[in-house]
């Protein structure tokens, strides 16, 4: 796949120091004192800083190191102080990502691995993860596999699998739209489940794919994709492009006027996605697997309060992603009273987030069998402008991942604990 990612230093590291998060939690200060002089426990962040992703990368981060704060506002684990420390990994190249995961357990000992947004790579370093025997909770990475086929004792996600994006939205959209689908695909495995996924409910449905265009990752030149999309005269024109080259794909778009021959769809959307887009282009139907704006799910609002006072913008489901990680290992680890990761991840299978932490309506679990979180998605359309300047998706509904899941019996999922 195409790399655009090498900006920057790719050599680019840094550490979060244990420090106590001012107005966030507070905690008696003899237990700080005692905590702080133990060692700390670490975790190893391996996503990129550079290139397509980096911005959902970093949001990542930022969600992994309020978490760590709260944390240790908290005590910490296990009464020691946690540090983060954090690789680029860069957007597209899966040997960097392999080599910084190597070097964040090996060399600097980090106690958990987390990451990554790219899907190849979450794949290739939770086989490093798997061989060093580290605790690893994919953050971001969605194919299918993370969970399925190349399912690990050791891995956990945290974001859904290309299939329960799929499954929350085609019927919809098959039922509203047309049963003619062209799809616009990131040539890499992300891009490739999310289209096999659409095709799976395709068949089931009755409906056809009228064709595909395979665009490398880091594309900027989406015309030849979208003249091919306009020549097949489909019912729908799925994206599944992600970060820039989502914001390139979707501007383009309608430049060419397509969303006014045909529907607009895809599967996984994101906020920083649609705030990088010109009002015009906010259009079409998507599943987000978080949003800031719910009313009515408690501790949202205090979440939400905290990152604007950090970050200067609402969360996004990358925040949520980081946090969510950061803070599983913290709970089961407490829980448990140890490090040790066979039995941490044996106390993981069936382990449900506090609602806190969830921050949705139902509550999220890990499922037993091949230890994909079961958090709810959230089907709708972006709009142009909304109740708030960040308020550009309106949620018409919403799926529990339990019901968007394939069975673990249909996944691929074989797990062995060796």
């Amino acid at each position: 796949m195409g790399d655009h990612a090498a900006i920057g230093n790719p050599q680019r590291r840094t550490i979060l120091k244990a420090a106590v998060a001012t107005g966030i939690l507070q905690i008696a200060a003899p237990f700080v004192t005692k905590a702080y002089g133990e060692e700390p426990i670490k975790f190893g962040l391996d996503n990129p800083l550079t290139g397509t992703y980096a911005e959902l990368g970093k949001n990542e981060q930022i969600g992994c190191e309020l978490a760590i704060e709260q944390i240790n506002a908290k005590g910490g684990i296990l009464g020691r102080p946690v540090q983060l420390v954090v690789e680029d990994s860069t957007s597209a190249d899966t040997g960097t990502a392999v080599q910084k995961a190597r070097k964040l357990i090996a060399r600097d000992k980090v106690d958990f691995l987390l990451g990554n947004v790219n899907s190849a790579m979450a794949l290739a370093i939770g086989q490093v993860s798997n061989e060093l025997r580290t605790l690893h909770i994919v953050t971001g990475g969605h194919t299918d596999a993370v969970t399925g086929t190349d399912c690990h004792w050791n891995v956990f996600r945290v974001c859904n699998t290309t299939r329960m994006e799929t499954n929350s939205v085609a019927r919809l959209l098959f039922e509203k739209y047309g049963k003619k689908w062209f799809f616009i695909t990131p040539d890499y495995a992300f891009g490739h489940t999310l289209q096999q996924g659409f095709e799976a409910s395709l068949k089931t449905y009755g409906g056809t794919g009228v064709g595909a265009a395979l665009a490398p990752l880091g594309t900027s030149d989406y015309s030849p994709y979208l003249i091919k999309a306009q020549a097949a005269n489909p019912d729908v024109v799925l994206f599944l492009t992600a970060g820039d080259d989502a914001v390139n794909s979707l501007k383009q778009a309608v430049q060419f006027g397509l969303d006014k021959r045909f529907h607009i769809a895809g599967a996984q959307q994101e906020l920083e996605v649609l705030e990088g887009l010109p009002p015009n282009a906010r259009i079409g139907t998507w599943v987000f697997e978080w949003y800031w704006n719910q009313p009515n799910v408690p501790h949202v609002a205090e979440f939400v309060a905290v990152i604007k006072k950090r970050a200067g913008r609402v969360p996004t489901a990358r925040h949520w992603f980081g946090y969510v990680a950061v803070w599983t290992v913290a709970l089961v680890a407490n829980q448990e009273k140890t490090l040790d990761a066979v039995k941490l991840a044996k106390a993981l299978e069936g382990f449900k987030l506090p609602p806190e932490v969830g921050l949705m309506p139902d509550t999220p679990f890990y499922r037993a069998g091949d230890h994909q979180l079961m958090p709810n998605l959230y089907v709708g359309h972006a709009v142009e402008k909304g109740s708030a300047p960040e308020d550009l998706f309106h949620v018409d509904s919403v799926v529990k991942g339990s019901e968007a899941a394939l069975p673990v019996s249909q996944t691929g999922c074989t797990m062995k604990w060796s």
